[in-house]
């Protein structure tokens, strides 16, 4: 695939991943929701590799980089450095629609809670009525 300079200049002046490759490697595989050891039979090394490469040990060999970029849908530009796409993380989509149920539901207790202090302040107001 061929890029124009306008493409790349683009990607140069996007922000830049500050993270090291081990970060972005852990980064991408907790993105994917896979453990080391699922990512290690994926490429056909030792989970132990895979954890060497996150606490960067250690280096993925130029093949395996572009494997370990291909199985966690990360481009190797930037597993490498950083420049390019992130892996899509869908926590932060899970966690924000978690806070929002629990919104909807504190919203529903809050009307809930307006409705039963009404009926009780209506039913002392007739028990003192009730007892002039």
């Amino acid at each position: 695939m061929r890029l124009t300079t306008d493409t790349v200049l683009a990607m140069i002046r996007r922000p830049s991943d500050n993270d090291t490759l081990g970060g972005r490697i852990w980064r991408a595989r907790d993105a994917m929701n896979l453990s080391a050891k699922d990512l290690a039979d994926r490429l056909g090394v030792r989970a132990d590799t895979i954890s060497a490469w996150e606490r960067d040990r250690a280096e993925p060999r130029t093949n395996r980089l572009f494997l370990l970029a291909g199985v966690l849908g990360v481009s190797p530009a930037w597993l490498i450095a950083g420049i390019g796409e992130p892996p899509k993380d869908d926590l932060s989509n899970s966690i924000s629609g978690q806070l929002l149920d629990q919104l909807a539901q504190v919203k529903k207790l809050h009307e809930q809670t307006g409705k039963a202090i009404s009926a009780l302040e209506m039913e002392i107001t007739r028990v003192l009525q009730d007892m002039q």
